[in-house]
């Protein structure tokens, strides 16, 4: 596994997400609030895939919901911090829960980019593309089902 530098600047990838659920351990930055993630994406299916998608009555979109320290990763990687800050605010926010901090830390970055969800910078992100909660850049999401919980962002 090629090693991401700790000066690097892991950046969430232009995808819809969400928070939903209270408020989890966190650290008091700009930006994170401890509370669990839902990442979606619209589904590219074939036309018997989709055929079969609406007999099942299966959900239009693929739902990504992640866990509590990945929830906690997916606020601080807003391209504002260095891979060191990251690993040590997830260090102090889960201690013995994420040791080696700076092992995991990295597994899950390298997993989110293998998956689309994050790029790694060498300089801090300067809003070339929105990054926020709640935006659909692809624009073929359907509307938020009230089950899922999610919160309207203020």
């Amino acid at each position: 596994m090629n090693r991401i530098p700790q000066d690097a600047y892991p950046t969430r990838a232009p995808v819809w997400w969400g928070r939903r659920g209270p408020a989890g351990p966190h650290p008091e930055v700009v930006g994170c609030s401890g509370r669990l993630i839902l990442i979606r994406h619209p589904k590219n299916l074939s036309r018997f895939e989709s055929l079969i998608a609406r007999i099942t009555k299966a959900p239009n979109d693929l739902r990504r919901p992640l866990d509590d320290m990945n929830s906690l990763l997916w606020e601080l990687v807003d391209g504002t911090r260095t891979l060191s800050e990251i690993n040590s605010y997830m260090d102090s926010t889960f201690h013995e829960r994420i040791a080696p901090a700076e092992e995991r830390v990295e597994a899950s970055i390298s997993n989110m980019m293998s998956l689309g969800l994050v790029v790694v910078r060498t300089s801090p992100f300067n809003d070339e593309w929105i990054t926020s909660p709640l935006h659909d850049p692809s624009g073929e999401l359907p509307p938020i089902d009230p089950s899922l919980g999610i919160l309207e962002e203020e």
